[in-house]
């Protein structure tokens, strides 16, 4: 059978010949009582064995993990410990105990969870609740081993995030791999180590396209974890940088705007909390239309206070944020953004007139943009728009035409006087009009 479609329940009716591994002094006679007294009992007999004895039972998976090389036998224990786990996630704890300070509980994970998904999702809840006193180098149980080398805990976190990569880039499983990976990732990222080799890594950008409306039970758990992930990275500077400039913050308001999921819900908004006061999100938010948003999930009915508190404080930073910002701040972060509307601004006078000199700044930077977008954009209105502004520019600037000329902007317009759109058609026209007659004969030009 593919190793990829092996479930727990069939890795745990092997049959493993525990009394040869004793035989050859694989394990000792004590690790043997302990295994017959746990293998193939019923869930509610290995926790009695577990709240007993805990430590000696993960001690000596540990040991056959580290000791025994055979497949079918690391399999089975990996199931052992993830079905252990899985039922009590605080089981973790039982790796780090003091019977354990002398054992590297990290290494045999790291050895083969590269090639098995239960080694990375049991790696991630040893590692999520070490002693909070472990730093990079200190062991894993507690105390310091001189004998030994003692696999430290940023190797451990680093190896990690690279594998992590690698599977929403390349699964190695067609619908775990990625879901996996996600699943580890939202317990990760809490670690700084992570959160730094995780943005380093490019791995912000891979999660991006995981913000999707959820139609599904399970397609919903991953979307509720990748939120998670941008949730616990929206509380560091560098992948905040990047949530700026991608398409993070759309997808977060569409997949808020469409979930009935309250999990979901709450962290999506306490994100979008986080990132509120960051940069110029705030303002970006505004153009969204978040505002409106929150004002229609305000008026359902949502059992969770802290979702309820967190939008209560995210309208009051929006609204902050709408006061803060001139005409022209939110011009500049339309056009930032790539995706331009008739919005008020674009054809009223007074607006023109009062920050016309505004486009100079930067060494033009906004027209520079609009020419750039009638290049990259693929959206009709935006081009339209763009042109209309372009036009608008060399109307009411006093060297609009010289400038927009020199910019090389009419050969860009004239492509799209062909467009299949007649809203970009008339507006390319106009453009065109205005850079060929000046200000001074084109002022009777209309819409």
């Amino acid at each position: 059978m593919d190793q990829a479609e092996l479930t727990t329940d069939q890795v745990l009716s092997r049959d493993i010949p525990w009394e040869t591994y004793m035989s050859t002094k694989l394990i000792s006679g004590t690790s043997l009582q302990l295994l017959r007294r746990y293998d193939h009992r019923s869930e509610s007999q290995r926790a009695q064995l577990l709240d007993d004895d805990g430590p000696a039972y993960v001690r000596v998976f540990v040991h056959v993990l580290r000791d025994i090389f055979k497949e079918d036998t690391v399999e089975y224990v990996l199931a052992l410990i993830d079905e252990m786990l899985t039922a009590n996630p605080k089981r973790a704890r039982l790796f780090h105990d003091n019977a354990l300070a002398d054992d590297d509980t990290y290494e045999p994970f790291l050895r083969n969870w590269f090639v098995q998904e239960k080694s990375c999702k049991i790696l991630a809840l040893i590692v999520s609740v070490r002693p909070k006193n472990q730093n990079g180098s200190a062991s894993n149980g507690g105390a310091s081993s001189e004998k030994k080398s003692i696999t430290s805990i940023d190797d451990v976190l680093i190896g990690l995030v690279k594998w992590l990569c690698e599977q929403l880039k390349k699964p190695s499983h067609p619908t775990r791999g990625v879901p996996t990976a996600i699943n580890c990732l939202s317990t990760l990222l809490k670690e700084p180590v992570v959160r730094s080799s995780f943005v380093q890594a490019d791995g912000v950008k891979l999660l991006v396209p995981l913000i999707c409306p959820a139609s599904t039970q399970q397609s919903m758990q991953l979307l509720y974890e990748t939120c998670l992930c941008i949730w616990l990275l929206s509380y560091y500077e560098p992948a905040i940088e990047y949530l700026a400039t991608s398409r993070t913050l759309p997808r977060l308001i569409d997949v808020v705007k469409s979930s009935t999921k309250e999990k979901v819900v709450r962290v999506v908004v306490l994100t979008l909390k986080n990132l509120m006061s960051k940069g110029t999100l705030g303002a970006q938010m505004v153009d969204l239309q978040l505002p409106q948003v929150v004002q229609s999930l305000k008026a359902q009915a949502w059992s969770d206070e802290d979702l309820l508190e967190a939008l209560n404080s995210l309208e009051e930073g929006l609204k902050d944020n709408i006061k803060k910002l001139s005409s022209f701040d939110k011009y500049k972060q339309e056009v930032l953004l790539g995706n331009l509307d008739w919005s008020p601004m674009h054809k009223d006078p007074i607006f023109w007139r009062e920050n016309i000199t505004n486009f100079e700044d930067h060494d033009f930077q906004i027209l520079r943009v609009l020419l750039t977008i009638l290049d990259s954009s693929n959206d009709p209105r935006t081009l339209a728009v763009a042109c209309f502004d372009i036009s608008q520019f060399i109307q009411c600037h006093p060297a609009g035409r010289i400038i927009v000329t020199d910019l090389k902007a009419k050969e860009r317009v004239m492509k799209l006087m062909n467009h299949e759109s007649a809203e970009v058609t008339k507006n390319a026209l106009l453009c065109i009009q205005r850079l060929f007659l000046g200000a001074k004969y084109a002022s009777f030009l209309q819409v």
